[in-house]
This record gives C-alpha cells, sequence and structure tokens, in this order.
C-alpha cells in the first residue's frame, strides 16, 4: 500500500460546495489506471481549506469509488484535538492508511511534533505515514526525529520531500534514513520534479501530484524505476521538464494541476477556494499548449 505510486488528486471545490461529480471522476480515473494507492486531503486535496464535514464526505466517496485501491487519507490541522477528531473520520470512511503533517501556526519544537505523532498513533488502527512537507508546513524534519517517530507503533511510512539531484547524493540521504528507521518502514519521495532520481535511489514509493491527475504517465516513470531501467526513468521525467518549470514559477504544484484539470474537462472552473486562483491568460494559453504538446494521460 505504501510502496509504488501513490496519486493525490485535487479536491475540485468552488465557494460554496465539493464538485463530488469531479471528484469521484477523478478517483475513478486513478483506481482504472491501477495505481498503487490514492492520497486524499494532501496538500494537493486542499485539506486547509476545508471544514470538518467535507473532510468526512471527501474519503467516503474515495473509499466507496476506489474499489480494491487502497485510499490514503489526510489528518492534519492545526490541534491535536483536531487531528484526533480527523482521525476517527478517516477510519470511519474506510481509509486504509492516514497521513499526518506538522501543520502549525506557531512554530514548533521537535518534542512538539514528536509529542503530535505519539498522540496521533496512540488513539489510531490504521498504519500511518508521516508527512514532511517544510515547503507548506514551514516545520523541517531531522533524520533523528524521523527515527524517532518511525519507531512508534502504527507508523509505516516516511513522505520525504525532494532528494539531492546528484543521483550518488540522493543515494546517500535515503540510505541514511533508512539506516535510522525500522525496516517495515518504507520511504516516499514528493515534489514530483525529484520523483525520478528518490526512486531510483531507493525510496519505496512516490506521493504524486501529477498522478492524481495524469495516472498513466507517472505510472510509467514509477514502473520503469521499479525495473532498474533509472536512465529511461529519467529520461521520462526530464521530458515533463517544462512542466516541472512551472510548478517552480508559480510557487508549487497546485494552480497549475488545478488550471491542467480545468483545460482537460476533469474539472470545472473555479476548481480551487478562494484567495487560490487557477492560471489565466497567457499562462493558462502556455499551459493548454504544453499539455497538447506533451500529450498527457
Amino acid at each position: 500500500m505504501l510502496t509504488g505510486l501513490s496519486a493525490f488528486p485535487l479536491t475540485p471545490m468552488n465557494e460554496q460546495t465539493i464538485d463530488e461529480v469531479a471528484f469521484v471522476g477523478l478517483i475513478e480515473r486513478l483506481a482504472a489506471a491501477g495505481v498503487d494507492s490514492i492520497g486524499v486531503l494532501g496538500s494537493t486535496g486542499n485539506y486547509a481549506y476545508l471544514t470538518r464535514d467535507e473532510r468526512a464526505r471527501v474519503p467516503r466517496l474515495a473509499v466507496a469509488h476506489a474499489g480494491e485501491v487502497p485510499v490514503i487519507v489526510g489528518i492534519s490541522a492545526l490541534r491535536t484535538r483536531e487531528v484526533l477528531a480527523l482521525a476517527e473520520d478517516a477510519e470511519a470512511s474506510g481509509a486504509s492508511a492516514v497521513l499526518l503533517a506538522p501543520m502549525s501556526y506557531q512554530p514548533l519544537s521537535d518534542e512538539e511534533v514528536f509529542g503530535l505523532y505519539q498522540d496521533a498513533t496512540a488513539r489510531l488502527s490504521v498504519p500511518m505515514c508521516v508527512y514532511d512537507n517544510p515547503g507548506t508546513t514551514h516545520f523541517t524534519f531531522s533524520d533523528e526525529l524521523h527515527g524517532r517517530i518511525a519507531q512508534l507503533p502504527g507508523v509505516a511510512s516516511i513522505k520525504i520531500p525532494g532528494v539531492p539531484v546528484e543521483p550518488e547524493a540522493a543515494r546517500e540521504r535515503v540510505e541514511r534514513l533508512r539506516t535510522l528507521v525500522p525496516a517495515g518502514v518504507t520511504i516516499g519521495v514528493s515534489g514530483d520534479p525529484m520523483a525520478a532520481i528518490g526512486l531510483n535511489a531507493g525510496c519505496d514509493a512516490w506521493h504524486s501530484v501529477i498522478g492524481g491527475l495524469f495516472p498513466e504517465t507517472a505510472l510509467a516513470i514509477t514502473r520503469t524505476a521499479q525495473a532498474g531501467r533509472a536512465e529511461e526513468a529519467l529520461r521520462l521525467s526530464q521530458r515533463l521538464e517544462s512542466l516541472w518549470a512551472l510548478f517552480r514559477q508559480h510557487g508549487g504544484s497546485l494552480r497549475v494541476v488545478a488550471t491542467a484539470a480545468e483545460l482537460s474537462s476533469l474539472a470545472e472552473s473555479p476548481s480551487l477556494p478562494l484567495p487560490l486562483k487557477t492560471l489565466e491568460g497567457r499562462e493558462r494559453q502556455a499551459l493548454a499548449a504544453l499539455l497538447e504538446e506533451l500529450a498527457l494521460a
């Protein structure tokens, strides 16, 4: 479940409601493609912009339409009390695992973050993936803290941000972390431009944004890397460099992927919660041309 391609779809929405028809369509698209797991209510799923009731509804829809594909549900929130309530909702939905980032307004210490995971795992009956996303949370895990948290019962995986670009440095980074976590804990890479490098360096999973929209494209990179064809996996990723450049230009992948969903008729416009907006004008036209050029699927 916490290996291979974990696809993270957008949660399309407007100011009134979640677009359930579009969301179900994305989930069914991922299940039909044969992704290894589906991650809902991650950063691409806009979890921070939803009420508790909406966050309970999303995983129920995902589990109902994912078929045999496991669903991993994000339970991140500002307060531990809210995390525990969201964990209960996720378990009630039939989620196969949960994903937790140390979301905060006030900066958190290592001991506070360890306490968060300790409290959450003590109440869970499903596995947890530790969500290391410093670009959003502004908290930086040390490998030693990952090692401590990975010893907690129920921790099954660690989702790390991008690895170093140089292949040997990437492998050393993954191998160092692996020496600090139990043998059964998997390591997944996020940051789509770094995915092929991370998989080639020994990461067990790719937590993928484009996989949530274009699963066949992400699966091709994942399966190629899993087969040990490192150079070909890098080539397939480098083919998408123009898309990766747009991610960097727009402060991350969310706005670009949401615009791509609209352009591909997989979501209606608007698909993001205000004040967030998708690309407009020439930028939108340029993305439309790029999607056609890359023939993403």
